[in-house]
């Protein structure tokens, strides 16, 4: 199903990432976390889907991409952070003994390419060394996770968030492909597959419905998790579900030493596998098997989104380990969106928080994979120009002009791509597109720096978008989320002048509330019920996590990944106050050192902070900040910061810095008088000097892995 696009849609998205300004790029990734949020809920809680599996795939996908590009920029209510959604209240809960991960997406022969080059760079693997990965298809249906204990089927749980799911054990039982007792099985064994059901009993399961004036689905995922989720297991022992086991989660004892070996003795336990299976020893025979099995696609017999791939020696999926919700050893190689051709009726420029101007299409409605779409995002100038961000040519230097036919492409958003350009149908008064240097909110000139690539307004506060825009953006979900004042709220305050700053909402119950000449319950939409519960949200928001305050600040290059940052290593507001002013003076040898904080960001924060420091303290001096909380861990190295140089033997610097963040440890770029800990390989120069002037313990790499380790 299709998304409400007056609310989705925003001039940014879709914009090529490297060509993203980092404005655009932090509200695309709000936009993206509170629209993949919703589908989530729709999708794993309610049944019922606002996206297609495509464009969901394709939002995870673009928001993945933006991340990469603005690692900075990464917000704590990422969706790249979330798994499935949470559970519905209907049923019990389970929680799972390991959490159940989603995956990164593929769409392309480059993507698999660099998953398998990026697996050997993290092992430190040259080219020849051998490697074999498994390929089987992704089966569109529900996640689900059995636990046996001594070969008996204990309960049955949902995905939900990743860490809790639903408890449908009864249900479970009712499905033919899954069995209740196991012969030579581990003592404790999770298997996790999924439920999906054929084409032939989706059609007969929606003809007995209709026949009986009950629901009818729209495919047969939604049969396969409305039957799977009835409250009445009768219900779904009566609809025709079936499972493929491709993975498991808690074992008392390992299955095999590889991925194929594993699935083979689930197979011989009873449980279905995928025939299809099969493993390859190189990227040529990966995509071969990708190009098979999306051959057979239609004739399958049920829906498949794509193709998975893992890699099959499991000693080696340890040591790449997780990310935060999918696992670097793995990857979906989803199958292509859709195009079509339309009319480009017009261009608009909207300007965002830190005056971005950002032109959008206005398309001529088309039909792009079932979806009518009507707007598409146009990048920057130099797209629309036909050029890359190095003048470059992109579609061969086809220019995009106003009455163009276009090609639409959906494969990096719900709102399109416009990927070329029919000259052949170009009307002959269609003339070059002529990008605005002034802004058409305030008429301040837009001026375009070296080496951004996009064009924003000067007028600063003075800018009636950039003034609203960063009060909208103070109070989203991942700043202070205030319950009740949202984007129309904020918009509806400022247009009629209650508020202009941040502090100004802390003040709105004194200037506003009961006993004042104007009083917010009189407001048209507001009564006193609805005015009390604002003024009681406000203030329940004094009190707030560092982190929060210092992204609701709304600084360039600052997201909530890089607020996260520089609140572990400060601790405090005060701390991070005064290291502001000591980074004015030229004193940022302390900023430059956190791990993620380089001069770009480093330079936006002093700028922030000299132009808007007195509205940022007035802010402050109104609330409780509460410091920033150490990570709950028992390692030695819990809290610590830690720097790394020389060259590692045992292991790759990504793989020692993943080790160290995993067991509670910040890791550092550069050594300062924060620094705890050096460790120090072969070849460690400056770094080691610094450290033994200020005296930090510096350790080799033998002794880093005996505490890694706990030994």
């Amino acid at each position: 199903m299709s998304t409400d696009r007056d609310t989705d849609q925003t001039p940014w998205a879709d914009t090529d990432p490297d060509q993203l300004g980092a404005d655009a790029a932090a509200r695309e990734l709000a936009r993206l976390a509170d629209l993949l949020g919703r589908a989530n809920t729709a999708y794993h809680t309610n049944d019922a889907p606002i996206l297609s599996d495509a464009e969901f795939d394709a939002l995870r996908a673009r928001n993945a991409a933006i991340e990469a590009r603005f690692p900075d920029l990464v917000r704590p209510d990422s969706p790249a952070g979330q798994i499935g959604a949470a559970p519905a209240e209907a049923f019990a809960k389970i929680r799972h003994a390991r959490r159940m991960l989603s995956l990164s997406n593929a769409f392309s022969p480059e993507d698999v390419a660099d998953f398998v080059s990026g697996i050997r760079r993290f092992l430190g693997l040259d080219a020849e060394a051998a490697l074999a990965f498994t390929a089987e298809p992704k089966i569109d249906g529900l996640s689900l996770s059995l636990r046996y204990e001594h070969g008996r089927l204990v309960h049955a749980a949902t995905r939900g968030d990743g860490e809790t799911g639903e408890n449908v054990t009864a249900n479970a039982r009712t499905i033919e492909d899954i069995p209740t007792t196991l012969q030579g099985a581990p003592d404790i064994l999770e298997v996790r597959g999924e439920v999906y059901m054929s084409h032939e009993d989706f059609a007969a399961l929606n003809t007995r419905q209709a026949e009986l004036g009950g629901k009818t689905f729209a495919n047969p995922r939604n049969a396969a998790a409305g039957s799977l989720r009835q409250l009445d297991a009768g219900i779904t022992a009566a609809r025709p579900l079936r499972f493929f086991a491709y993975a498991w989660g808690e074992l008392s004892a390992p299955l095999a030493a590889t991925q194929s070996d594993a699935i083979a003795r689930l197979g011989a336990m009873g449980f279905q596998t995928n025939p299809h299976f099969r493993r390859c020893e190189s990227v040529a025979q990966m995509l071969d098997t990708y190009a098979g099995i999306e051959a057979q696609r239609a004739s399958l017999g049920y829906d498949i989104d794509g193709v998975v791939y893992k890699l099959d020696d499991l000693k080696l999926q340890d040591r790449l380990g997780l990310r935060s919700t999918t696992p670097r050893w793995a990857i979906a190689h989803k199958f292509p969106a859709e195009r079509a051709w339309t009319v480009l009726d017009g261009i608009d420029i909207q300007v965002g928080r830190t005056g971005a101007l950002s032109p959008v299409a206005r398309l001529r409605p088309v039909t792009v994979g079932g979806v009518v779409v009507s707007n598409a995002t146009l990048h920057n100038e130099d797209y629309i120009a036909g050029r890359d961000s190095r003048g470059g040519p992109i579609r061969e230097g086809r220019d995009i002009r106003v009455g163009d036919r276009v090609e639409v492409y959906r494969a990096g958003d719900v709102i399109p791509k416009i990927r070329d350009v029919d000259l052949s149908r170009r009307p002959e008064d269609a003339a070059p597109y002529s990008f605005p240097e002034t802004c058409p909110e305030c008429g301040s000139p837009a001026i375009r720096e070296p080496g951004d690539s996009v064009r924003r307004c000067t007028g600063g506060l003075i800018c009636p978008a950039q003034a609203v825009e960063r009060l909208k953006h103070f109070v989203s979900r991942a700043a202070f989320d205030i319950e009740g004042l949202g984007a129309k709220q904020v918009e509806a305050f400022w247009r009629d002048g209650w508020i202009a700053t941040p502090r100004d909402i802390f003040t709105l119950r004194d200037r506003f509330g009961p006993g004042q000449p104007r009083q917010l319950k009189n407001r048209e939409g507001w009564g006193e019920k609805s005015a009390e519960n604002l003024f009681a949200a406000i203030e329940d928001k004094r009190r707030i996590e560092l982190a929060r305050v210092i992204f609701a600040l709304g600084i360039r290059h600052v997201g909530e990944t890089s607020a996260g940052l520089l609140a572990a290593h400060y601790g405090t507001w005060d701390a991070f106050r005064s290291a502001m002013s000591d980074a004015a003076q030229g004193h940022d040898d302390d900023l430059l050192s956190i791990d993620g904080v380089g001069p770009v960001m480093a330079r936006a924060l002093v700028t922030a902070f000299q132009a808007e420091g007195d509205t940022i303290d007035a802010l402050t001096e109104v609330l409780d900040i509460l410091p920033a909380e150490a990570r709950a861990t028992d390692s030695p190295v819990a809290g610590k910061t830690l720097v790394f140089t020389g060259t590692l033997e045992r292991m790759t610097r990504a793989e020692a810095k993943a080790r160290a963040e995993a067991l509670g440890a910040k890791v550092a770029g550069t050594v300062s008088a924060r620094t705890d800990l050096l460790i120090a390989g072969p070849g460690a120069g400056s770094k080691a000097r610094k450290a033994a002037d200020l005296g930090i313990e510096v350790i080799d790499e033998e002794a880093w892995l005996r505490l890694a380790q706990g030994g």
